[in-house]
């Protein structure tokens, strides 16, 4: 055989290698600490907050019984949100989050969207030249009356907001 000889753990050594593999759980405890620490204090950001606004729904006329509502969502939070849906029991029927895009000089189409983004720290504002909810109006509504809606957010959950029945054109709209 050849004059090889075999390692023996000595206090030395044993020491030694406890010394090395102390830095960088030390280094790592410390670091976690920290995190832990910025974490508890808030820095680490916060939930998406939201606010829904100036809830408006135009009286259709003529014949037309399809018309738009129209809200502002402010997200006050740290965390971007999505609006995945509205829905509304005092509709004659489901309501759609849609888009209106234009086609040209004169004319537009609105096309159905699966959610909107509501960034943080500003919002949403929904209008007849971008995003809205298409629904179906009852005959009964008048100008002033108030619809109930329901928004749900993919973080947020559900949030409860009332429309204005408005005129098309007038200041509300």
């Amino acid at each position: 055989m050849t004059g090889q000889r075999l390692w023996r753990p000595t206090r030395r050594r044993v020491t030694g290698s406890l010394i090395a593999a102390l830095a960088p759980v030390a280094a790592c405890s410390v670091a976690l600490g920290g995190l832990t620490t910025w974490v508890a204090r808030g820095n680490a950001g916060s939930p998406a907050r939201i606010a829904v606004t100036d809830g408006r729904v135009l009286l259709p006329f003529g014949g037309a019984r399809d018309t738009a509502a129209f809200f502002r969502i402010a997200n006050s939070g740290g965390a971007d949100d999505r609006l995945l849906r509205v829905t509304s029991s005092a509709t004659g029927g489901d309501a759609t989050l849609s888009r209106h895009r234009m086609a040209g000089a004169r004319a537009a189409y609105g096309q159905t969207v699966d959610s909107a983004a509501v960034p943080a720290g500003d919002g949403l504002a929904m209008s007849p030249f971008g995003t809205d909810v298409t629904v179906r109006a009852k005959e009964t509504w008048r100008e002033g009356d108030l619809v109930p809606f329901t928004l749900h957010f993919a973080r947020s959950g559900r949030i409860t907001a009332l429309a204005v029945v408005v005129l098309p054109g007038t200041s509300g709209a």
